[in-house]
């Protein structure tokens, strides 16, 4: 998605990590490793993200840390795109047709943003006709990726329609928290 947008790949690739991990703060020997770019190039990058407010930095002793600027005004729109784009967001569009007939897939708002949950918080909602083993296969990957534990729920049509209309408990607070729509129209999912 972003180098549909973004022509700088040392940009694009510094983006990446920092969206992965919302709340982390990276020194640029790490952002180096970790993009596989040329010191300089992650050095401009990261000049240019700062002054255009998509970065801030603090110095920590004799290093300076880098991370996403909550007050930035595209920063929770930037969290949307990342998970939508990357991790498990990216594995559930390319293994779509794999995963069955799905006709609305979404991330609760606090699994996008990786910030903490109760236990009992579903992360992932999956409605539809769903092909259970390779759904599990991508949770498990990420599970290790993310080294958590990750709450997910998947259901035909009918039985969502159903619980929904009968206001249940466990869907209506899914639905009305935040959410990250991968998959299906959120007006009709919600109607």
């Amino acid at each position: 998605m972003f180098n549909d947008l973004i022509t700088s790949k040392s940009r694009v690739r510094l983006l990446n990590v920092f969206l992965l991990e919302p709340s982390a703060m990276y020194h640029v020997r790490e952002l180096v490793r970790r993009t596989h770019e040329e010191i300089n190039a992650v050095r401009r990058e990261l000049g240019f993200l700062e002054k255009k407010g998509i970065l801030t930095k603090e110095p920590r002793a004799n290093r300076v840390y880098y991370f996403l600027s909550k007050s930035y005004p595209f920063y929770f729109d930037l969290l949307v795109m990342g998970a939508k784009t990357l991790g498990l967001g990216a594995e559930i569009f390319k293994n779509k047709a794999k995963l069955g007939k799905i006709k609305y897939a979404m991330f609760s708002g606090k699994f996008a943003r990786r910030l903490k949950k109760e236990s009992d918080e579903v992360d992932l909602l999956i409605v539809g006709t769903v092909v259970l083993p390779e759904l599990a296969a991508l949770i498990r990957n990420e599970e290790r990726r993310l080294s958590t534990e990750i709450n997910y729920t998947a259901m035909s049509e009918e039985e969502f329609e159903f619980r929904k209309k009968k206001r249940d408990p466990f869907i209506y607070r899914i639905l009305s928290s935040s959410r990250v729509m991968l998959i299906g129209d959120e007006e009709s999912m919600l109607s």
